[in-house]
């Protein structure tokens, strides 16, 4: 225990300490470094910045426990996210840099010669991002409140200062490099220990063939292939098989499409992401970018289905069935902090893990002088009647996965540093999009147009840390489990500016008028599709879509609307069409090659 803390303080101190280094040497007093950080960020290094502003909380701690818990539907949202980086790259990227704009809502407004549409794009962006950093929040919290050994509201705490420290002070700049190191701390702490798993479980240095291996393992399952075990154990605890598609218990085929689909449109459509490609020097850079943005996701990406498979593997393993007595360190270390629940049903102080829900309502925390028979440290006023006793917080996953392996200290250490700078880097991101969308959009371009890049510059950073302020409230009592507020950050962004992004580009004929009624309709039918259903009590009514993929259903119904009442209202002026088929056409083409929309 001390040497895993000591090990942790460690990393986590050397990693914020570069950080805060990095952001103060970074530090900017003028609007264009603060926004895009003067367009001077070289292609590898914006593709490496890009990647950790994108793979959040949810990429390192969230997707690997959704995938270790469900199996075979969670693919769908890694399918979406890294497919989505291939319509970015393609569709939106070069486009928008050569638009030269400061932020997504500055490009809609200017596009759509509307404040209106600025002012709807600029509450989309807020509402979003807002939305998204919560569940950043949440994971900073569990990673202090299990390795720095506080409680969780304090783990958030710290980070909310952290990140506003680097996100207020730097702007885009400081964001941008200190995002560089953040990759590089993430990506090393997510693939050694998969290494190292890979190679007790298969002998397979390579976590991504160890995936498909045999089991090398002494133990039951010995000679094995990994998937083929996993199914055996679901099996027998009750559960449908691990690598099960479609059917009872499973995620319909209609929901796996149109998660994808949401992932992959929410992706190309996310400002925080979208801001990225404005600070490169050229378009061509940009497109770089994109390219190198999606190796780098790539190498995390493919990683994460061996890391599940091999958490939930040893997991069952190590604790399914053993006496409290004998349950291994790392089961106990993650109860303290209530991450980990065990209820003892039948009173034989056996832990015993399967299919079934423990309790019908939220666990209650127990102090520690008040334990049960048995050590149990939650209670809870009703009990399901299923066999299951254990619960765990799927967002812990990856991070006691190394734990749970029996890996040396050193490498449980720099797994919960990666963590934080996963979910931090993102949580800059989103602030810096929620301050620019605030500062730029709105206090610049509609309130004071002569205000001074100061006054703009201390609006942002005022509003920054209000907003830090409430994401960590939510990330204290946080509205869902980190993967899933993700997923609807991306439905939202989906609905909400990918098609008129879209539109903009690539037709000259959609209007003001259009863009306004589209973005609001598919913002305000999806929003109200995920609320109704998770908290007022509703259902999928919608041909049973569940929320994280109902942003599609508002993707069509923006791209309808929009296209509707473009016909049915004044088309652009001259000068706006004349933008559009400017930035469609390479440099140094003649007018021979303009096609007319």
């Amino acid at each position: 225990m001390s040497d895993i803390f000591g090990w942790t303080i460690l990393w986590v101190g050397l990693s914020f300490g570069l950080y805060i280094y990095i952001a103060w040497r970074s530090r900017v007093s003028d609007a264009a470094s603060f926004y895009i950080a003067g367009k001077g960020v070289p292609p590898i290094a914006n593709g490496m910045a890009t990647a950790a502003d994108w793979m959040s909380a949810v990429s390192f701690i969230g997707l690997a426990g959704l995938v270790s818990f469900t199996g075979y539907w969670s693919s769908s949202l890694l399918m979406g996210w890294t497919g989505g980086y291939v319509l970015l790259a393609l569709l939106l990227a070069p486009y928008l840099r050569k638009f030269g704009k400061f932020t997504v809502p500055d490009f809609i407004g200017d596009r759509y010669y509307s404040d209106t549409a600025r002012l709807v794009a600029a509450a989309c962006t807020v509402f979003i991002s807002f939305t998204y950093i919560c569940g950043q929040m949440r994971g900073v919290g569990i990673v202090f409140s299990r390795f720095l050994h506080v409680e969780l509201a304090t783990g958030v705490v710290i980070g909310m200062i952290i990140v506003f420290f680097y996100a207020g002070l730097g702007g885009m700049k400081g964001i941008t490099y200190t995002q560089v190191a953040q990759y590089c701390v993430l990506i090393t702490a997510y693939v050694v220990p998969a290494i190292a798993i890979s190679m007790v479980i298969t002998g397979n240095p390579i976590p991504q063939l160890g995936f498909g291996s045999e089991i090398v393992q002494e133990g039951i399952y010995k000679g094995q292939y990994v998937l083929q075990a996993l199914d055996n154990i679901a099996l027998d605890l009750g559960m449908k098989e691990y690598t099960a598609t479609f059917g009872a218990g499973a995620s319909s085929k209609l929901n796996i499409l149109l998660i994808c689909f949401t992932m992959m449109c929410g992706t190309a459509g996310l400002p925080h992401v979208i801001i990225r490609f404005f600070t490169t020097p050229t378009v061509r850079d940009a497109r770089k970018s994109a390219g190198w943005a999606l190796l780098f996701i790539a190498i995390l990406y493919t990683t994460c289905p061996a890391v599940a498979a091999f958490a939930r593997f040893n997991m069952v393993n190590t604790i399914n069935d053993k006496s409290f007595e004998a349950a291994p360190s790392w089961f106990k270390n993650w109860e303290d902090p209530g991450l980990i629940v065990w209820v003892d049903k039948n009173n034989d102080g056996i832990i015993q893990y399967r299919n079934g829900k423990v309790f019908a309502g939220k666990p209650v925390l127990k102090p520690k002088s008040e334990l049960g028979k048995y050590g149990e440290r939650q209670v809870s006023n009703k009990l399901t009647d299923s066999p299951n006793e254990l619960y765990m917080d799927r967002d812990i996953m990856v991070l006691a996965n190394p734990e749970i392996g029996g890996l040396p200290a050193w490498v449980i250490g720099l797994v919960a540093a990666g963590g934080l700078a996963a979910a931090l880097s993102t949580a800059a991101g989103l602030l810096l999009a929620i301050g620019s969308s605030i500062s730029h959009d709105l206090y610049f371009r509609v309130i004071n147009k002569e205000a001074s890049e100061q006054k703009r510059l201390l609006v942002a950073r005022v509003v920054i840390g209000i907003s830090v302020v409430c994401a960590g409230w939510f990330g204290i009592h946080p509205p869902g489990f980190v993967t899933q507020v993700v997923a609807w950050a991306f439905g939202m962004a989906a609905a909400s500016f990918f098609p008129v992004i879209i539109l903009g580009i690539f037709t000259t004929s959609t209007t003001k008028e259009g863009a306004v009624a589209g973005m609001a309709t598919g913002m305000i039918f999806t929003a109200a599709y995920i609320i109704n259903t998770t908290y007022l009590g509703g259902t999928t009514w919608f041909f049973g879509i569940n929320t994280m993929g109902i942003g599609a259903i508002g993707l069509i119904l923006n791209f309808t609307v929009a296209i509707t009442v473009s016909r049915f209202t004044a088309p652009p002026p001259q000068e706006i069409q004349d933008m559009v088929q400017s930035v469609r056409v390479p440099r140094g083409a003649g007018a021979a090659v303009q096609i007319h929309t």
